[in-house]
């Protein structure tokens, strides 16, 4: 096991260990449990979330009724 030290703010190392307590846990356990989730969450090697695209449309040919008639089509059978 490693040994290392971190800066956190006040703040958030009063509620990490208001966090550890309810739980039992020692600051070092959530702080390791913490991490385990990121690193889940977020693998190494994950594509950044930027590089996705939204694919071109496609077509789906003529519609079947003309764009007049969409609303009554809608309502039939209600």
């Amino acid at each position: 096991m490693i040994k290392t030290q971190v800066q956190i703010p006040d703040d958030l190392f009063r509620r990490a260990k208001a966090v550890a307590a309810e739980r039992e846990w020692s600051f070092a356990e959530l702080v390791r449990r913490g991490l385990e989730y990121v690193t889940e969450v977020n693998p190494p090697g994950r594509v950044p979330g930027g590089a996705w695209k939204l694919p071109g449309p496609v077509s789906l040919g003529r519609p079947l009724l003309p764009e007049e008639r969409w609303t009554e089509a809608c309502h039939e059978n209600l």
